[in-house]
């Protein structure tokens, strides 16, 4: 009866545990070495391959551009996009001119321009999402 447990124990565990094949130990490196280098002749076979790859990318670009992109773009150029796009810039030239200063790291506040940055998505995101649904097919 014994017997018959540790059978059913063992039928148990092959059953739930994964079988792992274990790796050479490289005692023969000169064939494995022969091989990667058939391998790296085949590689440049594959460039080729490579080349066809790219035209089906022509394809996408044919593709209609994604619509919200276009109306954030077109808020971008309104009259307070210009303005929020004009202060997040100057920001972000002032935060440029104060890393340059040799006593960066020390500094106790360092600019960062985040508000402004969260500003002008908020008002790209407000401006075009009204439009957004017009536009989608």
């Amino acid at each position: 009866m014994l017997s018959t447990i540790t059978d059913y124990l063992e039928e148990l565990k092959e059953a739930i545990v994964p079988v792992v094949a274990k790796a050479d130990d490289g005692e023969d490196e000169d064939t494995t070495q022969d091989a990667d280098d058939d391998d790296e002749d085949d590689d440049d076979d594959d460039d080729d391959d490579d080349d066809d790859d790219d035209d089906d990318d022509d394809e996408d670009d044919d593709e209609e551009k994604d619509p919200y992109d276009l109306l954030r773009a077109e808020c971008e150029q309104s009259e307070e996009g210009q303005k929020l796009k004009h202060h997040y810039l100057e920001c972000a030239e002032r935060v440029e001119k104060q890393k340059e200063d040799p006593n960066y790291e020390e500094l106790e506040y360092k600019e960062d321009c985040i508000q402004e940055f969260f500003h002008l998505q908020h008002y790209l995101d407000s401006c075009a999402a009204p439009k957004l649904f017009s536009k989608l097919k």
